[in-house]
């Protein structure tokens, strides 16, 4: 917002005498307003879920990211409730009991605990002593459990055979090669602007992010020949560079992962519900029979790259293609079982109607009586007046799904950030719905907390790394804490009552 004398209050605040200890003392405050009113709302809330991941900070310290998802008056919630420091080891139980103890600190009931979300690691999945097992064995009931969703996609992106692994080492090594020394990289993009070529220079791969996989080696493909040209004025050999089993496999990767960089992309952020990802997986698996026959007609219509080097040379390997492809097909098909056995129940708030009420998971919702939600979904399937809000809902999701895949295929990332949201529009709708249907929509608001991967854990740790860095090596835990939930919440805290609070401090 733009004020007249902006100026004027911007220096009034640069002049104000704030000492170090002053400004760690208001932010902790802060924090801990934003803190109350998190969890006031959590525990009004018919339901609620929790994500949890683990990552060390700057300092070494295990810091473990709690996030809870709810339905408040404003709609779904996604919000950071702690960094929780383990200071010691890290086993399931240890984990467990910090949880267990920072909920019963704060009084953050558990009652109506529905679903938990953590990666596949054994400390949080082990049958017997992992996180989630524990936890549930605390709370004396069964809770939906979800691992990752994100970490299954790229657990199945891992099943390239070993040579086309291999094929993404080499590609390291001679981007490495030209970037490493900055002459080099100078005079390799010299040599690109001369030609002209389609990039001005080549990209760094983070193994951490699987995206930057594919486009390393989408723009690496585009530069070929540049690159060999380059190597060869500073008499660097890689065979490879010359070996049509080597090359073929690496425009076989470009496309690859071209398409797994297409379905990573529609998991992440935020908004998007349980269903939505599972539905984006399901419709990737159909696509991998679709890639398969494809490569058995020869067509190579949806391998570009592929289909290129073929034009080229006289017989590629397809069955040594297909075979890669059925392997991760067949990665894609024993993963993400929890997500498949819930569809179901995942699918009621947006088809609550089409979905018989005996098979949908009732447990984890202790809150909700079957006998009465089935009473209650007969009584409103003839009522057009309610009816109709599903309908319209079910044909708002289908523009808003229309309108993403346009922008997408245009490249317009940012005007997808301002699309409606799935999890806003389908509150929306069971919002207008009468309590007369009370259990149906304790259920739906259930579902609906649901957590499908713990993607906001993984950016909240990217928020701590850059907050506590090098320079800030030795930033207190709790003023750690503060700093991410301030950097990362939704809630502003009531400065007004905390200022009533503040001692005025009287000029000497």
């Amino acid at each position: 917002m733009d004020f007249k004398n902006k100026n004027e209050i911007v220096q009034k605040i640069k002049d104000m005498p704030l000492s170090a200890k002053t400004v760690k003392d208001r932010t902790l405050k802060m924090a801990e307003d934003i803190s109350k009113q998190q969890i006031q709302d959590i525990n009004s809330a018919v339901a609620y879920s929790i994500a949890c991941d683990e990552s060390k900070d700057k300092g070494d310290i295990e810091q473990i990211a709690l996030f809870c998802r709810y339905v408040n008056s404003f709609g779904p919630q996604e919000e950071l409730i702690e960094l929780i420091p383990l200071k010691d080891q890290t086993r399931g139980e240890d984990i467990c009991k910090a949880v267990l103890d920072f909920l019963s600190a704060k009084k953050i009931n558990t009652n109506h605990l529905v679903s938990v979300a953590t990666d596949g690691a054994p400390s949080m999945r082990g049958a017997q002593k992992g996180f989630v097992a524990l936890l549930q064995k605390a709370l004396g009931r069964t809770l939906l459990s979800f691992h990752c969703i994100l970490h299954q996609e790229a657990l199945c992106a891992q099943t390239f055979p070993p040579e086309c692994t291999k094929v993404m080492d080499v590609v390291i090594q001679i981007v490495n090669k030209i970037m490493a020394k900055g002459l080099n990289h100078r005079q390799f993009r010299l040599l690109l602007d001369e030609v002209e070529s389609t990039y001005s220079d080549l990209l760094l791969h983070n193994k951490v992010r699987w995206l930057s996989r594919g486009e390393v080696l989408k723009r690496f493909v585009t530069c070929l020949e540049e690159v060999k040209t380059f190597l060869a004025s500073k008499e660097l050999t890689f065979a490879e560079l010359e070996q049509p089993e080597w090359l073929e496999k690496l425009h076989f990767m470009v496309d690859m992962t071209a398409h797994l960089n297409t379905l990573n992309t529609s998991l992440q952020g935020k908004g998007g519900t349980a269903l939505h990802m599972l539905e984006e997986v399901l419709a990737f698996e159909r696509k991998l029979t679709v890639f398969v026959k494809d490569l058995q007609r020869g067509t190579l219509s949806h391998f570009p790259s592929l289909r290129e080097f073929k034009q080229s040379h006289d017989a590629i390997n397809l069955e040594y293609f297909k075979s890669a492809i059925t392997a991760m097909q067949s990665s894609f098909g024993k993963r993400f079982c929890g997500f498949r056995e819930e569809k179901n129940t995942l699918s009621f708030p947006v088809t609550p109607l089409a979905i018989d009420p005996s098979l949908l998971n009732m447990t984890a919702f202790p809150g909700v009586s079957q006998p009465d939600l089935e009473l209650e979904l007969a009584d409103i399937a003839d009522k057009d007046i309610w009816v109709s809000k599903f309908k319209c809902l079910t044909a708002t999701l289908e523009d808003v799904a229309r309108q993403k895949a346009i922008l997408a295929q245009n490249h317009k990332w940012s005007d997808i950030e301002n699309l409606p949201k799935q999890d806003k529009l389908v509150f929306e709708t069971w919002n207008a719905i009468p309590n007369t249907y009370i259990n149906m929509k304790k259920y739906a608001f259930g579902v609906l907390s649901i957590f499908g991967s713990t993607y906001v854990c993984e950016q909240v740790f990217s928020n701590m790394n850059y907050i506590k860095n090098k320079h800030r090596s030795r930033l207190t835990d709790d003023s750690l804490q503060a700093c991410v939930k301030m950097k990362v919440t939704s809630y502003s805290p009531d400065v007004q009552t905390l200022s009533t609070e503040v001692q005025e401090q009287k000029s000497h």
